[in-house]
């Protein structure tokens, strides 16, 4: 102890300027923290209170079960936390403003289909009444399998098709409140038509599109373009069918929604007021109505910054409850109509903090250059002599100049080369050249009072790159597709200071697989602090709040599957239980999604190896040893396995 007090103090660097630097306070919402020793640890709960466990310990007792990163790791006491502080925040915000309805929440499928997560929502939201939502036909089948509470919503969003109608009214009858949301109008008379000859009294929502539009990555779920939900006109139409049909009884939900991680909450207000128009205004119109479900969009704060940025969220949870039961009574107080029950279906903010990712870097790569070449091929080119008058004139008062003569003479040197006036060891020996002059300028910039602009990016520009053991495209494709940012960090080492910069590269052979932006509390950055690998060290990054959406995205880029899933617990003893253990995807697996069949490519195989027996290439004992291997590979882990 004594002895890393002593080098904490010379090295000016603690676990307290790590968690400001990866801001794991901001954004850890509690259940993440650097431990004083400099590890990465969740906070879980059991029955005796809360046990902080380091990641680097789960890692250890994965590792002994014969697990190897990449690893995703749930848990199952984060999951219950979520559910309960919303249940809760609903139920506090309902008090004190003495609202009369009552709050029921609903897990959309979608956010993360897995059924571990989904028998988790269903176990530790049981208390609560917490609910499903499914918006297809295999949601549905999913949800009716896990959810027998008859207190407990099941709402069916989506498309509809009449199979789909009927087992929603097969459910109904068996006393689950199950509820048929109408996104296009024609559903209805399909609804009505299945309904009388089930018979049985169908329960309906409508989905409104709302003129209100919000900021952040999905904005185009509302407003007039929105795919989903019927205009002002439709609803009408909707509601004098149903009149029609002595079917307004049937009428009870009011249904919208604005899209996944809105940043703004003035964005949610607005929404609040205009959907709580629609709602009265379809009470005053005869329909039965009582359930006000206000659908997705509650966001979590990605970078901790607290502000209306896309990965970001200018609100908490007990500001989002407040608002939006204090919107719904003023509306249905001004027009006397009974307080109705809340739906939200929180997806992100309920599983966003459910699952950690780890992967352990394979290599890096650098542009630092220390030492100058000396070994430069004569005769030496007019190019090549000026970029070494740059390299030995260069100081502190010339950087910009010399900065831009770099590159200037950099250039002349590609040139010079694709026209084969330089030889390709004189290209080498000038590159190594260019990129210790750039060094240099590096280690000089901060002697300076004023940053020139050519200069600020040059940071970012040399940033290493640091080869991870996983798939974006697999397990973070957002961050690939719609630059969602997720905070990720070391999951050691935390008492020293990190004294690289980084972007990260996947494994996929493929530009794309890559992570150039992260999380900053007051911006976003282009590379990552990081520790220099020791030689035969395991250096493991964890990316965090992957819960939602990333599992059921991700694709086989590169053949690369799922990867192995532990789910964490903690016991009465405060022991760290394996309680769930998922074998990744073997390379036989994900062949076989891409419609192989591993039987036969082993025989083709096969008899790829008897040609060269009988071509003398190879002995039947080397054959034996070949096919063998193949097989093995067939059986392994599509990723990196030392």
């Amino acid at each position: 102890m004594a002895t890393r007090k002593l080098q904490e103090a010379l090295d000016g660097w603690n676990s307290v300027k790590s968690a400001e630097l990866y801001g794991i306070n901001a954004w850890g919402h509690g259940y993440f923290q650097i431990t004083s020793d400099g590890f990465v640890a969740v906070n879980l709960r059991n029955p005796s209170g809360t046990v902080t466990v380091r990641l680097h310990d789960i890692l250890k007792g994965v590792h002994e079960r014969g697990m190897r990163l990449p690893v995703l790791l749930r848990f199952s006491d984060l999951l219950a936390s979520r559910i309960e502080l919303i249940n809760q925040s609903f139920a506090k915000a309902i008090a004190d403003y003495k609202y009369e309805g009552i709050y029921r929440g609903v897990y959309p499928i979608k956010v993360n289909q897995q059924q571990q997560a989904v028998l988790d929502v269903v176990t530790h939201g049981r208390k609560y009444h917490h609910g499903l939502e499914a918006g297809s036909k295999a949601e549905l089948l999913a949800a009716l399998a896990y959810m027998h509470d008859p207190h407990a919503y099941i709402v069916c969003n989506g498309y509809k098709d009449t199979e789909f109608i009927e087992i929603a009214l097969n459910s109904l009858k068996m006393g689950l409140q199950t509820i048929l949301v109408l996104e296009r109008p024609e559903e209805l008379e399909l609804i009505v038509e299945c309904a009388e000859r089930l018979k049985v009294r169908p329960r309906i929502g409508i989905r409104v599109k709302l003129s209100t539009r919000v900021g952040g990555k999905w904005s185009d779920s509302g407003g007039d373009k929105s795919v989903f939900g019927l205009a002002p006109s439709q609803i009408i139409g909707v509601t004098d069918r149903m009149r029609e049909l002595k079917m307004l009884d049937c009428l009870e939900l009011l249904h919208y929604h604005l899209g996944s991680q809105v940043p703004n909450i003035r964005e949610i207000r607005d929404s609040v007021k205009e959907a709580s128009r629609f709602y009265v205004g379809l009470a005053k119109e005869g329909a039965k109505m009582g359930i006000f479900d206000i659908g997705g969009g509650l966001a979590i704060d990605y970078d901790g910054s607290h502000t209306n940025f896309a990965s970001s969220a200018n609100y908490d949870i007990s500001e989002y409850c407040a608002d939006v039961v204090e919107g719904i009574m003023t509306a249905c107080d001004h027009e006397k109509v009974p307080h109705p029950t809340i739906i939200s279906e929180s997806g992100r903010a309920l599983i966003g903090y459910y699952s950690v990712l780890l992967m352990d870097i394979l290599g890096t790569a650098s542009f630092e250059t220390i030492e100058a070449p000396q070994d430069i091929p004569e005769p030496i080119p007019e190019a090549v002599a000026n970029l070494m008058d740059v390299s030995k004139n260069l100081r502190t008062k010339n950087l910009p100049e010399y900065f831009n003569d770099a590159f200037y003479y950099r250039e002349e040197i590609q040139k010079a080369f694709r026209d084969g006036h330089i030889t390709l060891r004189q290209h080498a020996a000038a590159d190594r050249l260019f990129w210790h002059i750039l060094t240099r300028i590096r280690q000089e910039v901060p002697k300076l009072k004023y940053v020139p602009e050519d200069l600020l990016g040059l940071d970012d520009a040399m940033a290493d790159t640091y080869y991870c053991n996983f798939s974006v495209f697999q397990s973070l494709p957002d961050a690939w597709a719609i630059e969602q940012l997720f905070p990720i960090m070391p999951i050691h080492r935390l008492n020293e200071k990190p004294e690289r910069s980084a972007v990260l590269s996947d494994i996929t052979c493929d530009c794309d697989g890559k992570i150039d932006t992260f999380i900053d509390l007051h911006d976003v950055k282009k590379s990552l602090p990081l520790h220099r690998v020791k030689p035969d060290e395991q250096y493991v990054l964890g990316a965090f709040l992957v819960g939602a959406y990333q599992e059921t995205l991700g694709d086989l880029h590169n053949l690369f599957g799922d990867t192995h899933v532990v789910s964490i617990h903690i016991d009465e003893d405060g022991e760290i239980e394996y309680e769930e253990e998922l074998e990744g995807d073997s390379i036989s697996d994900v062949l076989s999604y891409v419609e192989y069949n591993p039987a036969e490519i082993v025989e083709r195989y096969r008899k790829l190896t008897e040609s060269a027996v009988k071509a003398k290439r190879i002995t039947p004992a080397e054959r034996r040893e070949i096919l063998a291997g193949y097989e093995a590979g067939l059986r392994g882990y599509t990723y990196f396995e030392a």
